[in-house]
């Protein structure tokens, strides 16, 4: 069992900081190397550590070591040995846990306004996407989940989603009709994929491919490198570039854990992790391409269809939105040039 832990204070000023937090670990084995006085942020996500992401956040643990001559770590738990996705932003708002990355998918269950992002075809594409993402919307929605001890640190690129099957190809919305489809658990993403005459079936990303493979789903809907590296190819035969929706990663920190360090500290880690999402971004786009040629290799049809039928089958998602600060953001969205 894990075991949560509380970081305690010291006096460092040979690096002119008054209070720096010591590297007591919050969960997990010491990893550390046992340097003295070395403040260990601890980071749980539930990727493998192929994926784009996670390779991103070793960039960021090596940015921090350099930027703070080895003064700050952070120790990395990828595949969900600290938790499931929830699980891991819960600890990070009871102080047991710095870091998570999530999908701003699951941050709506906790800010309603990132419903946002798990609305079909929303953004005109990729440019759009990270001018809204790096813009002052991108901003203030990485800080909105600070009443809820979340702050938001940056962007990773997730890409664009598509639906992937074990037999029907989908070539239309029509050939979703009848066929069990996972999403996340997130109420827009099972409104969309209802929309489209599929029954959503919520799954935590670690339980799919034994779901796929098992019979449990049908399918179900990711990025490339995803797909790949996850091997769900070797179960899903058929990927539609249909490109539903855009929804970032985020990497978010424990704000019972931000608020407790120097200033010095914080900009530390704040520059690391921009720095690795424009990382991120660049590997992102080598590993999209190299994705969808493995899953060719591997035995899989890649479908180019009509977006816009797609959209087209997905337009009373928008039309019953309700929330008014989502409507409002959609506005905004669509005036960023």
């Amino acid at each position: 069992m894990f075991v949560g832990g509380i970081l305690v204070g010291a006096f460092l000023s040979a690096v002119g900081f008054s209070v720096f937090l010591r590297g007591q670990r919050l969960a997990g084995p010491d990893k550390s190397g046992g340097v003295a006085n070395q403040m260990v942020l601890k980071l749980g996500h539930g990727l493998d550590t192929a994926h784009p992401v996670h390779v991103a956040m070793e960039f960021m643990k090596t940015r921090v070591e350099e930027l703070s001559a080895g003064q700050v770590t952070i120790d990395i738990y990828p595949s969900a040995v600290l938790g499931s996705e929830v699980q891991c932003i819960e600890q990070l708002q009871n102080g047991s846990l710095a870091m998570t990355k999530t999908s701003a998918a699951a941050m709506e269950n906790f800010i309603p306004e990132m419903s946002v992002f798990s609305l079909p075809y929303v953004f005109l594409d990729g440019d759009h996407y990270w001018k809204v993402l790096n813009g002052d919307i991108g901003t203030e929605l990485l800080a909105k989940g600070e009443s809820k001890f979340l702050k938001g640190l940056c962007y990773y690129d997730a890409g664009s989603r598509n639906f992937y099957t074990k037999q029907t190809p989908i070539r239309t919305p029509d050939d979703l009709k009848g066929l069990k489809i996972r999403v996340m658990t997130s109420k827009t993403a099972m409104d969309m994929v209802s929309a489209m005459g599929a029954a959503p079936t919520p799954i935590a990303w670690g339980e799919l491919y034994s779901a796929l493979a098992q019979g449990t789903v049908d399918g179900a809907e990711n990025n490339p490198p995803s797909f790949s590296s996850n091997k769900h190819y070797e179960v899903c035969k058929h990927f539609s570039l249909d490109g539903h929706t855009r929804i970032p990663d985020m990497l978010m920190m424990s704000t019972k854990i931000w608020n407790k360090l120097d200033p010095q500290v914080q900009e530390w880690v704040q520059q690391a992790a921009q720095e690795s999402s424009d990382f991120q971004r660049e590997l992102w786009k080598k590993e999209s391409i190299a994705a969808l040629e493995k899953a060719k290799a591997e035995g899989v049809t890649v479908y180019e269809v009509d977006v816009a039928a797609f959209a087209a089958k997905v337009a009373p998602v928008h039309a019953a939105i309700n929330n008014q600060e989502v409507r409002a953001l959609l506005k905004q969205i669509s005036e960023v040039k």
